[in-house]
């Protein structure tokens, strides 16, 4: 394939995901490029490393002959703007060519084709951001599985085993969730599930894979996992809370994550919550994959 002509440049945005990785190239209106891959060697907190994986995904996926004329990047685990334009410094060098990099909960929004609002993420582990008034990006939540990310897969699990453990030492028979956590983990007794837990090589992934154990817990009955689908609601509706007590705007909330949009329990009481803590607030569940807003990114540059 020749390069695009002047005018119909090639404009790229890639979505970096915590698993998996998706670029999506457009000249004009038509799709150039449609790539997935894994994110196995995304090193966020080294730039120049992150700047040749980034160029390196670039020419693996766009046909030869072919250069970017705009390139946008939503990137899981760029947690701060400095991080940030780092990486896109670094990436400009190496390709030649206008760059964006954000995190990638910064997505959202413009993929949901709003020009400002929050985006908020709850997969494995959870995250919102939205812009202050002067477009500076604020983010809130994350920090992981062993001390937050609530509201996201491995959050729940923490949670769930807290409850089952309050429950125990209450002198409570084992409840649907103890029964499924104790499953799911591989133990035969309550007390046993500490070990299970902090013997996970990685922590997120592992704790993650087994959040539905609540979800079919509260179905069966169980109060302590309604309790938690309930609190895990409170705590996403949290994050914009606290948006909004930094100065962003929280009209419209663009939610995605295959955990609070693949549980309808979960997405329930976030939205229940969130009408509680802010009547104004919008949510507004993603319909178009993420890249979607690296693309109207990219085209921005233009």
């Amino acid at each position: 394939m020749q390069d695009s002509p002047p005018s119909c440049p090639l404009v790229v945005g890639v979505d970096v995901g915590g698993t998996k990785t998706h670029l999506r190239a457009l000249a004009g209106g038509d799709v150039v490029a449609d790539h997935v891959r894994s994110s196995s060697g995304w090193r966020p907190h080294d730039p120049a490393a992150a700047a040749r994986w980034l160029a390196g995904l670039v020419h693996e996926a766009l046909p030869a002959g072919s250069r970017p004329g705009a390139l946008a990047v939503g990137a899981h685990a760029c947690e701060t703007p400095r991080q940030c334009a780092l990486i896109r410094t670094a990436v400009q060098e190496l390709l030649g060519v206008p760059a964006h990099i954000v995190g990638d909960a910064e997505l959202l929004v413009p993929a949901a084709g709003l020009d400002k609002g929050v985006g908020l993420v709850a997969g494995t582990g959870s995250v919102a951001v939205g812009p202050l008034p002067d477009g500076t990006p604020v983010q809130v939540g994350g920090w992981g599985a062993v001390l937050g990310d609530e509201g996201g897969a491995a959050g729940l699990v923490r949670e769930a085993a807290r409850a089952v453990w309050a429950a125990h030492d209450r002198g409570e028979e084992p409840d649907a969730l103890a029964a499924g956590l104790l499953a799911a983990f591989a133990v035969p007794e309550v007390p046993a599930l500490g070990a299970a837990l902090e013997g996970a090589s990685d922590v997120s992934a592992e704790w993650g894979r087994h959040a539905r154990v609540v979800f079919t817990a509260a179905a069966d009955g169980s109060a302590l996992a309604r309790s938690v689908i309930a609190g895990a609601g409170e705590s996403l509706a949290g994050l914009v809370v606290r948006l909004a007590g930094r100065g962003v705007a929280v009209d419209d909330v663009v939610v995605a994550g295959g955990t609070v949009l693949g549980q309808p329990a979960l997405y329930e009481a976030f939205t229940a919550a969130l009408d509680a803590a802010v009547p104004g607030a919008r949510p507004r569940p993603l319909t178009v994959p993420p890249v979607e807003g690296a693309v109207a990114l990219a085209r921005s540059l233009l």
